[in-house]
């Protein structure tokens, strides 16, 4: 295991993807028609909203630009006036050419022959495509390919790190080695595993404000850099009191260490 991770990692991951998914459900990500698509898919949504990457698809779509070789033959300026929706629109552009680049001058345009390169190998080969980096490759990988290649973005990162699992800022390659050593190699669990932390992600533990009362996880998790203002405002007091009485030892005692320096500064503790 890692270095920075829990000894007890992989019980930890295995409980978590239980809670989420008896919680939420089958996610069904992700959402495109084609393998083709989801490539396309994980270079635009680089920073930006769903939404407005399915925006972009659309419009790829009615010019009839879904397809590998006729994308390779479109003008660049025209690939990046119809992903505009997706924000950074010539780099994204760009960014999608070099891909196709790779695609025809390493598979002979053949989706098939990359996806059947050994995943390591395979892996190393996206990466040193130009704008493709870590998160989009490995989305690439497990999405469109069928590969189980663990998929790290923020929300991974944010879970993670407030249970304990990882220490915040933990690298990307540690955080994906640790699921990668951590639980079955089976594309289809890694698939919905990293769907389920994207929807806790948007639900319950949010950049700031989490929802705590909302989470599955919440007596298992410490808290760990939860913003003080942000502890759960959806509560009352008594809701309060409630999940600090299901949280670990640990936790309980960071709780107190809050309500300590609150009290000492005269605000009135929440729990």
């Amino acid at each position: 295991m890692e270095s920075g991770a829990r000894p007890n990692a992989p019980a930890v991951l295995l409980q978590i993807y239980e809670r989420l998914f008896e919680r939420f459900g089958p996610q069904h990500w992700w959402p495109a028609d084609g393998p083709f698509e989801v490539i396309v898919g994980a270079i635009l949504t680089q920073c930006v909203s769903w939404n407005n990457v399915a925006t972009a698809i659309g419009n790829l779509r009615r010019a009839g630009l879904m397809d590998p070789r006729r994308l390779m033959e479109a003008d660049e300026g025209t690939i990046a006036s119809l992903v505009r929706p997706a924000g950074y629109y010539r780099q994204k552009a760009k960014k999608i050419r070099a891909f196709l680049s790779y695609l025809w001058g390493r598979h002979g345009g053949d989706l098939a022959s990359m996806f059947a390169t050994p995943p390591d190998e395979l892996r190393s080969e996206l990466l040193a495509v130009w704008g493709l980096g870590p998160e989009t490759v490995d989305s690439i990988m497990l999405y469109a390919g069928g590969i189980a290649s663990f998929v790290v973005d923020a929300y991974t990162s944010r879970i993670m790190s407030r249970i304990g699992v990882v220490p915040a800022g933990t690298p990307y390659d540690r955080v994906r080695r640790m699921f990668m050593d951590g639980l079955p190699r089976d594309a289809a669990l890694f698939n919905e595993y990293h769907a389920l932390l994207v929807t806790l992600g948007k639900r319950a533990c949010l950049k700031t404000r989490p929802r705590c009362g909302e989470c599955p996880l919440s007596d298992i998790c410490g808290r760990i850099g939860v913003p003080r203002d942000g502890d759960d405002h959806s509560l009352g007091a008594a809701g309060r009191e409630e999940s600090a009485e299901q949280a670990t030892a640990g936790t309980r005692r960071g709780l107190r260490e809050k309500r300590a320096k609150k009290e000492s500064r005269g605000a009135v503790p929440f729990a």
